[in-house]
């Protein structure tokens, strides 16, 4: 048995936890249906009106909801509060054109917070801690989210941010933060960085939570060594509300969904059929506790397992596995959304045949992306200079579309395999979704 931050919910019965849950789902489909014209459209379209829906054993009548009818809907199609009641939005690192925002009640972030505080008590996190949180602040939800939880716990809060390796270093030693909250990837390169420095006994960190990327369980045990804790993983996404829809326990064999406010589902991505617990499939979440931007049967497009086993730590919310992949064709890469789209659209736009390979690899535990690109004829005889030129400006386009810096490599034409007359768009090498 562990310690909790919400005992009677974390340990709630499943009876009370399908009360909860029918309640809410039939509060929130009433709630859209009313003041969301998008919404009401999609249901009618689906044939189906707030008086088809009881309780949980109705939400499989209600439609899908996906990423582009969030884009569809941008900005404010999917609000089903006044603008007036909202107090802030977050927004997603966004795939091309629309952004994904999602807002905010006061009500909606004391929720989220306290799904982070969950998060953090589950780590070990006390009001006696210092939580070092170096996940980027701003839009993204993840400084802003554990930032928020570790204030509702009460523990001395350091909103440190991404980079800036030596000032975290610093702050670490001195503040003698106990607990960290970053991308793996930042973890292993703080690790590597604290053990260069000859720093490491002078470490007080016992735990870290790490998400917004894909890791695998080689990585949990390298950083848990080199730093001397414990790692914990945290799963959310923007749309739901952010970091905390999910995290780990002291038993470390999945996530618990905090199902007092979110209903998730596993269906199978091409049929849209309701899978049983037990069968890998996409993850579906309706959040229906969320005042400004419910979402009702959300296609996360993570491929993942849920279980209703009996979990040690004596909470009774469902576990999903770590996401075992995508449904979709989305990278993520140092803890940002890439899609091939996006590459494609910049290779267009500079003229470029859409025969290009994405190479993602990662050394010493940090990403890296490599775009080959195949140059047309023409090009092909241009000499050395102009090539290398070509480069640096697909490398510049590439950085302001995605975000993040990629490799450029123009190679000679008909250079990169097709296979089926297709070519392999995309090497991940990084093997992420095993174990």
């Amino acid at each position: 048995m562990g310690n909790y931050f919400s005992p009677e919910k974390e340990t709630a019965s499943r009876e009370q936890i399908r009360e909860w849950q029918s309640k809410g789902l039939v509060d929130c489909v009433k709630r859209v249906y009313e003041n969301v014209p998008y919404y009401r459209n999609k249901m009618e379209e689906a044939g189906v009106t707030p008086d088809d829906i009881h309780g949980l054993e109705d939400l499989h009548k209600l439609p899908f909801l996906t990423k582009d009818d969030l884009r569809e809907a941008y900005p404010y199609g999917l609000m089903a509060r006044p603008l007036t009641d909202c107090v802030r939005i977050q927004s997603t690192s966004g795939t091309t054109g629309r952004r994904v925002v999602a807002f905010y009640t006061q009500n909606d972030i004391d929720l989220w917070e306290e799904c982070c505080a969950r998060a953090l008590v589950a780590a070990g996190g006390t009001k006696d801690d210092v939580v070092h949180v170096s996940y980027g602040y701003g839009l993204f939800t993840g400084g802003p989210g554990l930032n928020g939880g570790s204030h509702k716990l009460g523990s001395l809060t350091l909103p440190m941010s991404s980079g800036n390796t030596d000032r975290q270093i610093q702050f670490m030693t001195d503040l003698q933060s106990t607990i960290i909250c970053c991308t793996p990837s930042y973890a292993a390169y703080l690790a590597e960085s604290i053990n260069e420095r000859g720093l490491r006994d002078k470490i007080h960190l016992k735990a870290g939570i790490f998400g917004a990327e894909a890791w695998t369980e080689e990585m949990r045990h390298d950083i848990e060594q080199a730093l001397g804790i414990k790692a914990y993983d945290i799963y959310g996404l923007t749309e739901i509300s952010g970091p905390g829809v999910s995290f780990e326990c002291s038993e470390q064999t999945g996530m618990h969904i905090n199902e007092d406010y979110f209903i998730a589902e596993v269906i199978n991505p091409k049929t849209g059929e309701v899978l049983p617990d037990g069968e890998k499939g996409e993850l579906v979440f309706t959040s229906f506790s969320k005042e400004a931007f419910p979402l009702i049967r959300y296609r996360t497009k993570d491929i993942c397992i849920l279980s209703r086993e009996k979990c040690s730590c004596g909470r009774t919310f469902v576990k999903m596995t770590k996401p075992l992949g995508r449904s979709d064709d989305m990278l993520i890469v140092k803890g940002v959304n890439v899609f091939p789209s996006q590459i494609e659209t910049v290779l267009l736009n500079h003229g470029y045949a859409a025969n290009y390979q994405i190479i993602v690899d990662r050394q010493k535990n940090s990403d890296s992306i490599e775009v080959r690109v195949e140059m047309t004829p023409e090009m092909f005889s241009d000499e050395l200079s102009k090539i290398t030129a070509r480069e640096k400006e697909l490398v510049a386009a590439l950085k302001s579309m995605l975000g993040i810096y990629a490799v450029v490599r123009l190679v000679e034409p008909k250079s990169i395999i097709r296979s089926e007359g297709k070519a392999v768009r995309v090497i991940d090498r990084r093997n992420l979704y095993k174990g």
